[in-house]
């Protein structure tokens, strides 16, 4: 592995059992408090943070092998890649990921294709994943 980022940390997964803890001391201060419920209510919020965690995971990561660049869900072989320098990014080229437009954060780097398409791939560190880049991608 060349170069990695993942699109999420796993720290949200703290969120559910610290509302549900922090709700558990302010309903004990103010009266009885239900142990199972406030349970419950963290047990819930935790899954909504793996599935929310998750999904960002997979589709805002990018990984660049030697053999292949992934960006989100997209795999692209670095062979099919012709130049990573001095490439413009023409309005329209398509977002590589299968989003609208690079996810938030990121930064966009355009790549050319050997069928002379350009195509943008993203990174939230665009000089050290173009440094990665370029030590598998001649142009």
């Amino acid at each position: 592995m060349l170069y990695r980022e993942s699109g999420s940390s796993w720290w949200p997964l703290l969120w559910g059992p610290a509302f549900a803890v922090a709700g558990y001391l302010i309903e004990l201060i103010t009266g009885p408090a239900s142990v199972a419920l406030w349970t419950i209510v963290g047990l819930g919020l935790t899954l909504g943070a793996v599935l929310w965690v998750y999904g960002r995971v997979k589709t805002g990561s990018v990984v660049l092998t030697a053999e292949e660049a992934q960006f989100g869900r997209e795999k692209l072989p670095v062979a099919m890649i012709e130049a990573c320098r001095d490439v413009g990014a023409p309005t329209g080229a398509r977002v590589l990921g299968g989003g609208w437009s690079v996810p938030k954060g990121t930064t966009a780097v355009p790549l050319r294709l050997l069928d002379g398409t350009v195509v943008l791939g993203w990174a939230r560190d665009p000089e050290a994943f173009l440094a990665a880049l370029r030590r598998v991608v001649r142009g």
